[in-house]
């Protein structure tokens, strides 16, 4: 098993440093240069459509979750043992210029974000009573190419709900097994049985009760574990200033405590950075897709500000968290343990609890978002109810089990798979660019023209695979939800017929 894990670290290794680094950076630069830097020139738009209103059906309610609750969806999947493990795995190995590096490209991949989740929403579809789509969706609709679609919803399944929720159910039952002290046998089960159950008693329940849940978790677990952070940095106010300028400097491999050389502290911030906030990795889009909003771009901006608020909040607070706490990295822990310790150094051991209570919380709601990837892409493949059945029940398996099992394996099979889900997407949306540059074209002129811009699919001659987005009536609402299903189920088989051919 050593010897399979060593072949999974090193693999990894070798396909992001030459093949997802250079595609990643490359893409990233010119989607920020092509859209004038539209991740930094728009942060005001990503706000004010944060909270548009949701267009109705003829009976009152909405055509499908909310932007806000999309919004919380994919918070829900970036936000967890990322931003406190991975951040600490990241500083252990890679120093604190690492943290550098994870900033810098959550900055550019901002941009990768927005197009993704744009042309999520482009090519979405209509489902019973939401929307559903992401990177599987326009694969098929927008480069014609089915077989790629199902390869990246494959890849996704095995990555989201399975490989990584593990983990979260791992995190949360070794996190509850160090803040009761001792090796109690029977904990791990218990607390794999216990979040297995609220697990199954939530996907259950389709993406809106999804979307209730984290819609009410993912502002409390940040504003739990900001405030934790606030305290910290405050009781160590004299190190702020010397930490930030250590971040930058040792980016560069000046001064680098745990000697790490250049190209590993680029490295090790990018791939954990890319495992926090998801940008341009493919699975985002997912929920950006579930949203109704009037135009595709709206869903790209607020993306973007998830993957703001996942690394440049979050991320940083467990940073200085450690950073301020542990000046001294030499020969420390890797991942939770690490802010753990520096938790409790500096609060004592009811910050333990604490502790223990916000990664629950951040963890079981990164389960529920990695779900939802893996339920949208189920259906991709295929709309068999017995598939989606049996897929809720292999995902609450696989919480239970990664509950009692070790995630070293894990974790290295998780960052090879994440990897090419990473390659195959970014190939993908630098294909279809140029679709949505010219979709943010046409929300800047309404924008100018002092509108709240709607979309509709005339408003893009000769683009060929869009689905929904018929007319003006269809777009802003209220409209009759079962008869526009059928309507776009008529024209999703017209297109599936005309791609077949």
């Amino acid at each position: 098993m050593d010897a399979v894990n060593e072949w999974l670290l090193t693999w990894g290794d070798h396909l992001w440093t030459w093949a997802v680094l250079p595609v990643v950076v490359l893409l990233g630069l010119y989607f920020t240069v092509r859209s004038g830097v539209v991740q930094l020139r728009m942060v005001p738009e990503m706000f004010r459509t944060l909270t548009n209103k949701t267009p109705l059906t003829s009976a009152g309610k909405p055509q499908s979750v909310s932007a806000f609750q999309a919004f919380t969806i994919s918070a829900a999947s970036r936000v967890g043992v990322g931003n406190i493990a991975g951040v600490g795995t990241a500083i252990a190995v890679g120093g604190p210029g690492a943290v550098f590096w994870m900033w810098t490209m959550a900055f550019v991949g901002g941009a990768s974000s927005f197009i993704e989740s744009s042309l999520a929403q482009l090519y979405k579809t209509r489902d019973r009573d939401s929307f559903r789509g992401g990177p599987a969706y326009y694969m098929q609709r927008g480069l014609k190419a089915r077989w790629l679609g199902v390869w990246f919803a494959v890849i996704l399944i095995i990555c989201f709900p399975f490989a990584f929720s593990s983990l979260q159910a791992n995190t949360i039952a070794a996190t509850v097994s160090s803040s009761v002290g001792g090796d109690i046998a029977w904990l791990p089960w218990a607390v794999g049985v216990g979040v297995a159950l609220l697990t199954g008693l939530v996907v259950f329940g389709g993406v809106r009760r999804i979307a209730s849940v984290t819609q009410v978790l993912v502002p409390i677990m940040a504003l739990a574990y900001l405030v934790l952070g606030i305290i910290v940095v405050a009781l160590h106010l004299d190190r702020v200033g010397p930490v930030f300028v250590e971040i930058v400097t040792s980016a560069w491999g000046f001064n680098e405590v745990v000697g790490a050389a250049f190209g590993y502290i680029v490295l090790t911030g990018i791939k954990r950075g890319m495992f926090s906030n998801e940008a341009g990795l493919g699975s985002a889009p997912n929920a950006g897709a579930s949203a109704a909003v009037t135009h595709p771009v709206k869903q790209g901006l607020v993306q973007t500000l998830g993957v703001y608020f996942d690394t440049f909040l979050v991320c940083s607070i467990t940073a200085f968290i450690i950073l301020v706490s542990v000046p001294d990295l030499a020969g420390a822990t890797r991942g939770i343990d690490l802010t753990q310790g520096a938790l409790v150094d500096t609060l004592g051991e009811w910050s333990n609890i604490a502790l223990s209570i916000i990664i629950f919380l951040l963890a079981f709601s990164s389960i529920l978002g990695n779900y939802y990837y893996g339920e949208s892409n189920i259906e991709f493949i295929s709309t068999s109810r017995a598939l989606l059945t049996g897929y809720r029940v292999l995902v609450v398996g696989a919480v239970l089990a990664g509950s009692v099992v070790g995630a070293d394996l894990v974790w290295n099979f998780a960052d090879g798979v994440m990897g090419l889900m990473a390659l195959t997407n970014l190939i993908a949306i630098g294909l279809l660019s140029g679709i949505a540059f010219r979709l943010l074209k046409d929300y800047s002129a309404q924008r100018r023209e002092g509108l709240d811009p709607v979309f509709t699919r005339d408003r893009l001659p000769g683009v060929t695979g869009i689905e929904c987005w018929e007319d003006e009536l269809t777009v802003t609402g209220p409209i009759d939800l079962p008869v526009a299903a059928r309507q776009s189920a008529k024209h999703r088989d017209r297109l599936t017929s005309r791609d077949s051919r």
